[in-house]
């Protein structure tokens, strides 16, 4: 119960240091833009580095001191994470369209089969990996671990939505459309749009342009939202619009055979010791 507790609080903690930091230009009054984008933010990649890397290792470590289920789990983690950087390392080397990319494909399916906890270390740990393989290590990386950590640890949510649905869809003996696959693939979709206008927060405030999209220091939350909406739908709805596709189609076309997968491996981890009845009365 307390090492449930003590990874509920780290994880809570991972989120919590996320939303204080990605926001900032809907909260902060000022910036000093004249110092420039590098020496105002120099100081952060290697701060939230090192606080994301921390509570990664603290969560390792808190499920490693688990069942031996955990262990397993961690290095079923270890090998999917492998495979999401070398996804993304093809990717990086052949460019999709927009801002299609295959990872998230893996992050939502492994946060929807193994809960929210493994899912943010999925998404957390396979943008940190493949920066490093891929050369994408800078001021948007800890930006990335956050959202992508975010993805697949809000895939859990789903599970109370699709319960109903799959019992119904099991009692007409699994004919017509899977709702578990559908509902997997809308919640890529809306992930697709969210990812983006998500990570667009870091840069936008040092972004030059027509004053309706721009940051203005000291403006209310409304006209500041009302000035990113503009700047969002002229500069990245479109490419963000082809990574929602792509992970909509994805999810649709692999996701039955994947989810297939993933519980297997789900129920070799989990077992239940029942004792002889005959050997304990005896």
């Amino acid at each position: 119960m307390k090492s449930r507790l003590f990874s509920i609080v780290i994880y809570m903690a991972a989120s919590l240091s996320g939303l204080l930091v990605l926001p900032y230009p809907f909260f902060l009054p000022v910036v000093d833009t004249q110092s420039g984008f590098g020496t105002y933010r120099a100081g952060e990649l290697p701060a939230m580095m090192t606080l994301l890397l921390g509570l990664c290792l603290l969560v390792i470590i808190s499920e490693a001191q688990g069942p031996m289920a955990n262990t397993k789990l961690i290095a079923l983690l270890g090998v999917l994470v492998a495979i999401n950087s070398a996804l993304r390392f093809i990717e990086t080397a052949i460019p999709g369209p927009g801002g299609f990319t295959p990872i998230f494909f893996l992050i939502i399916l492994v946060g929807y089969v193994f809960g929210g906890r493994v899912g943010l270390l999925m998404g957390t740990l396979t943008m940190l990996v493949s920066g490093l393989v891929t050369g994408g290590v800078g001021p948007w990386l800890p930006g990335q671990m956050f959202t992508a950590g975010w993805v697949g640890m809000s895939a859990i949510l789903l599970r109370p939505l699709m319960q109903p649905m799959m019992a119904k869809h099991q009692l007409t003996k699994g004919t017509g459309i899977n709702p578990e696959i559908i509902g997997l693939a809308v919640f890529g979709l809306v992930w697709g749009f969210l990812y983006g206008s998500i990570m667009n927060l870091w840069q936008w405030p040092f972004i030059a342009g027509p004053q309706a999209q721009s940051w203005i220091a000291g403006s209310g939350f409304f006209v500041t939202l009302q000035h990113y909406l503009a700047f969002y739908m002229v500069t990245s709805l479109v490419w963000d619009a082809i990574a929602a596709i792509g992970n909509f189609l994805l999810i649709l076309v692999f996701g039955a055979a994947a989810l297939r997968a993933l519980r297997r491996f789900q129920q070799r981890f989990v077992f239940r010791y029942i004792p002889d009845r005959e050997k304990v009365s005896g």
